[in-house]
């Protein structure tokens, strides 16, 4: 089991690499254009990441509240 895993990780770190030399390749922009988008691209998806993190913690320390307050 933890060789099917391992092989998968792998494969997949191998295919994302493979993937990324081939977009630095034959992008029709420059290799710093792409690598601002990508930062900006990144950046943009863990904003989105940390919002969505807060607003569900906020959901469950609400819900947390109501059932302390329910209990005693």
């Amino acid at each position: 089991m933890m060789r099917k895993i391992f092989s998968l990780v792998v494969g997949l770190g191998l295919g994302a690499a493979v993937g990324v030399a081939l977009v630095m390749l034959f992008a029709p922009t420059s290799g710093e254009q792409v690598v601002a988008n990508l930062k900006r691209g990144w950046q943009e998806t863990m904003d989105e990441a940390r919002k969505a993190s807060q607003q569900r913690r906020e959901t469950l320390e609400a819900e947390l509240a109501a059932r302390r307050s329910r209990k005693a």
